[in-house]
């Protein structure tokens, strides 16, 4: 064991550099600088590197019999705390100026849960890292330092553990080897059912950072030629760069991939050169000297690029990248050095009240800012835009669920509405053309559930699958002769969602008939059309049945655009060019149409009331008709009234 202390002494020039590469590699990634679009895998090469740094240190201190877990878990927290204490602290103080409500709310909660160490579970419950969405979340890389930290806390145990009990060098490698194994094996399980949880969650992570404790481990025993080193460190570095090279956000991850840019850190960490110009320059040994605070600064200045709609400019690109060196080098300089010195020297339990008492103090904001409303925060203005995108079904909770049966209005039931949360959005709209307060209607809808003969959601949703047996089972024998009005968002099922949706891709069916396909092909489209047309028969059989054209889909969430720009002062609106709307609904208008020829079915048309000759609204007078991209809100949907109250008067 006499190796296990000689390697975890001393400063390791390599290892700094290898940080250098990996956090050049994630910052150019997020900042999406072309051809780099793997740069996400230098998360994976910072675990390798935690893993062997830290079961050195372990072993170290166990071999020469004064481990302590107290020790080991204040060094630790001395080290990553007080940089990502600051960070909190200045985005909560710059966010009381610069974030609409419900955003200032949310950085809140992630403060919280970042300082707490837990930020991959909350963000595993909003999903997801490679989602466009991500760019509204100030501090979604922390996710990582919440799986390293986890680790922290059960590495030490499970050494400990391991070798009170057999104290030998083979028994730990097997050990540590029976858990990578088991994790990894998980990971690629996770992977493939739920891509999400194997991302954020420690068990489908820990075997990336126990392959750096086995690399410490073999590294102790290896001889290793000068030229054998040379070629390890070569190769290493040559994996690495054709995983940032070669992946991309839709590469399945991290699954058995992730072997790759692992196995190229493991590499690197084995070969041990100390005097490779790739890893021991002095560019790559200043950036790994800030590796840390470069991570924590880089990901806010992304958003606010994001936010301020300036992350499309290679310019202003270039001058975040640079500004990242800014804050990352005074974080470095001003946080991370001084608070290393200032809390080694001072005795253990000051340092420990004043970090905890800092992490408290801050969380507690954090809270506070979660929960509190801080209406006198934001302008009038900006206040009013919020209410309105925030005016959408008051009773979509209670409504929007499969097995609700909720009435709109009057006992004397003069319609249906049935679909998902676009009928949802637009049913209080129809209940206000019934001609009298006595008349009312019966919605019937889902969530993200397309209202289809034999078409299941990727997920197979449970709740979508049981609406649809009842729409089957049901409904003819529910209301027979009163008309089914039907509102689908058509084209996110067809064809995926629009640039910026969460859990939506771009290009991607939502559904399936007998084959799942990854892309709307020609055989896709055609089940998507017979099962269309099956179901717009099957129901005009019992029922007189309106199909509403799809709502437009605005490029951008409108409220929170407008409310952003009236923030800086600035006057926007919001809209669509009409050909963009037909380009994207051409397909579907087609199946609507067909509809209409083979079983009676009529058309519904909202784009008189929505949109002129060359564009859709999605605001008016600076104010929105819409509570997202995609849902009309109560102000929008009010627009419609004119387009169903013919109906009811047909059918008096």
């Amino acid at each position: 064991m006499a190796m296990v202390a000689a390697q975890s002494k001393g400063f390791r020039a390599d290892i700094n550099g290898l940080r250098a590469w990996a956090v050049v590699a994630v910052v150019l990634y997020h900042f999406g600088v072309p051809g780099l679009q793997g740069g996400f895998v230098g998360v994976d090469v910072f675990f390798v590197i935690s893993g062997y740094l830290m079961t050195g240190i372990i072993l170290s201190a166990l071999q020469a019999g004064h481990f302590s877990l107290g020790q080991f878990y204040w060094a630790r927290a001395r080290r990553i705390v007080p940089a990502l204490l600051v960070l909190c602290a200045v985005l909560l103080l710059a966010g009381w100026f610069v974030l609409l409500s419900e955003e200032y709310q949310t950085l809140g909660r992630h403060v919280r849960d970042s300082l707490l160490f837990t930020s991959n579970l909350r963000y595993l419950k909003e999903s997801g890292y490679f989602d466009s969405g991500a760019h509204e979340k100030w501090l979604l890389h922390t996710w990582s330092l919440s799986v390293e930290w986890q680790f922290y806390l059960l590495l030490p145990l499970v050494l400990l553990a391991l070798w009170r009990l057999f104290s030998d060098r083979r028994a730990l490698f097997l050990g540590l080897l029976a858990m990578f194994a088991g994790s990894l094996l998980w990971c690629v399980i996770l992977t493939a059912r739920q891509p999400e949880a194997a991302f954020f969650v420690l068990t489908a992570r820990a075997w990336e950072l126990l392959a750096g404790s086995l690399v410490f481990l073999l590294a102790g025993v290896l001889g290793l030629s000068d030229l054998l080193r040379r070629r390890l460190s070569w190769l290493g570095l040559g994996l690495i760069v054709m995983a940032v090279l070669g992946y991309s956000p839709e590469t399945s991850w991290p699954g058995w991939r992730a072997l790759l840019p692992v196995c190229g850190a493991g590499l690197v960490l084995l070969a041990q050169r100390s005097n490779s110009r790739w890893t021991t320059s002095g560019v790559a040994q200043w950036m790994g000297d800030r590796s840390y605070s470069l991570y924590l600064w880089h990901w806010p200045v992304v958003v606010a690029l994001a936010y301020l709609e300036l992350l499309a400019s290679p310019a202003w690109i270039a001058a975040g990248i640079g500004l990242s060196l800014l804050l990352g080098h005074a974080s470095y300089q001003l946080v991370e050095v001084t608070s290393r010195r200032a809390l080694a020297q001072a005795d253990w339990r000051r340092g420990l009240v004043a970090l905890l008492g800092g992490v408290l103090v801050v969380t507690l904001a954090a809270q506070w800012v979660r929960k509190a409303e801080l209406p006198g925060r934001l302008p009038e203005a900006v206040r009013e835009i919020e209410a309105f995108g925030q005016a959408g079904n008051p009773r979509r909770e209670e409504c929007l669920e499969a097995g609700a049966e909720c009435v709109y209005g009057g006992p004397r039931l003069r319609a249906i509405v049935l679909g998902d949360s676009h009928a949802d959005a637009v049913v209080t709209a129809v209940a206000a053309s019934l001609p009298t307060p006595a008349d009312g209607l019966l919605f019937k809808g889902e969530s993200g559930c397309l209202i289809m003969q034999g078409a299941r959601p990727l997920d197979d949703d449970a709740d979508c699958l049981a609406l649809n047996r009842w729409v089957a089972e049901q409904l003819p024998q529910t209301l027979p002769g009163q008309p089914v009005i039907l509102i689908n968002r058509l084209a996110s099922y067809a064809f995926g969602g629009l640039p910026g949706e969460e859990d939506n891709p771009v290009d991607r069916p939502r559904v399936y008939f007998q084959a799942r396909y990854a892309r709307p092909t020609e055989a896709f489209r055609a089940e998507f059309r017979a099962a269309y047309l099956a179901t717009a028969c099957r129901i005009s059989r019992s029922h007189p049945l309106y199909l509403l054209r799809p709502i437009p889909e605005m490029p951008l969430n409108v409220p929170v655009t407008l409310a952003r720009a009236r923030l800086r002062g600035e006057s926007r609106e919001v809209k669509l060019p009409i050909e963009a709307y037909r380009q994207r609904q051409a397909f579907l208008w087609g199946v609507q149409d067909e509809a209409v020829e083979r079983c009676g079915a009529r058309i519904l048309d909202p784009l008189p009331y929505l949109c002129d000759q060359q564009e859709c609204l999605g605001s008016m007078q600076g104010l929105p008709l819409y509570i997202d991209d995609d849902h009309l809100n109560e102000q929008g949907g009010r627009r419609l009234m004119p387009l169903f109250e013919p109906l009811f008067r047909k059918t008096d």
